[in-house]
């Protein structure tokens, strides 16, 4: 693995996006408009006065995260998709690059998108509804990781089916996160889902770090159990998902398609 290869791809990824307003907007636009929409609505929430319930700490740290999530995956798929459109998918691959190393530069462009969201939402949600994300503290470090790591999963998920199945499998790339928000406890307790689907839940590391997250914001203590329980799902997915990726990647190659990859 060398760094100049990562460091090449990075570069270049980034290029588009200083270059590509649309890119930029799909960095602010929608994160922004969804923080807007719950925020208004938890602070109609708030202002009913149910029981207790704090509802502009829980929604909106709950779409913030979310939003983590989302970016990761879509960074990873995205990218991916961008050199099939662009048929450049076979001219990096001539190169001496490995695939490991295209791997990291997407893991990177994912991080970097990560950053630039986290301070956009988190800066208004404090000058819009007074909400501090930091508020969780040092607790906020690792449950944001473990969400980054299982949205470059699921992205790489998404990439393998794509190679598998070519592009008219490419609606993944948006859709397939919606699949799994309704088992990950986004906005209410894995206690709020149906006695059968609460197992379906924890195999998900985005359940535990959502629980997580309202067990910090409840009683304002870390949550090491929730915590473990994200990492150790997240090492098995990734694995897999890695294995998986490799595989199709080696039939795609093995069968000629990867040039018919349009």
């Amino acid at each position: 693995m060398r760094w100049h290869r990562i460091q090449a791809l990075l570069i270049r990824h980034l290029y588009l996006y200083k270059r590509s307003f649309p890119r930029i907007m799909d960095i602010v636009y929608w994160p922004v408009m969804e923080l807007l929409v719950w925020g208004f609505l938890s602070m109609y929430i708030e202002k009913m006065n149910v029981g207790g319930f704090n509802a502009v700490t829980v929604l909106l740290g709950a779409v913030i995260f979310w939003d983590f999530l989302n970016q990761s995956q879509k960074s990873v798929s995205i990218a991916f998709l961008e050199d099939i459109w662009e048929k450049n998918l076979l001219n990096i691959f001539v190169t001496p690059l490995r695939l490991s190393e295209f791997f990291i530069s997407t893991l990177l462009v994912g991080f970097v998108r990560l950053i630039l969201v986290g301070i956009i939402l988190t800066v208004l949600s404090f000058v819009i509804y007074g909400f501090n994300l930091f508020s969780l503290g040092f607790a906020l470090i690792p449950f944001v990781l473990n969400l980054f790591l299982f949205g470059w999963a699921l992205g790489l998920f998404a990439n393998a089916i794509i190679l598998r199945f070519g592009t008219s499998a490419q609606i993944l790339a948006w859709g397939f996160l919606v699949l799994v928000q309704p088992f990950s406890a986004v906005f209410y307790p894995v206690s709020a889902l149906p006695q059968l689907l609460q197992p379906l839940a924890y195999l998900l590391p985005s359940t535990y770090v959502f629980e997580g997250m309202r067990s910090v914001f409840a009683t304002g203590t870390f949550s090491a159990p929730h915590l473990w329980g994200a990492i150790l799902a997240n090492a098995v997915y990734l694995t897999v998902m890695i294995w998986f990726f490799f595989k199709m990647f080696a039939y795609v190659k093995r069968e000629g398609k990867l040039l018919k990859l349009n």
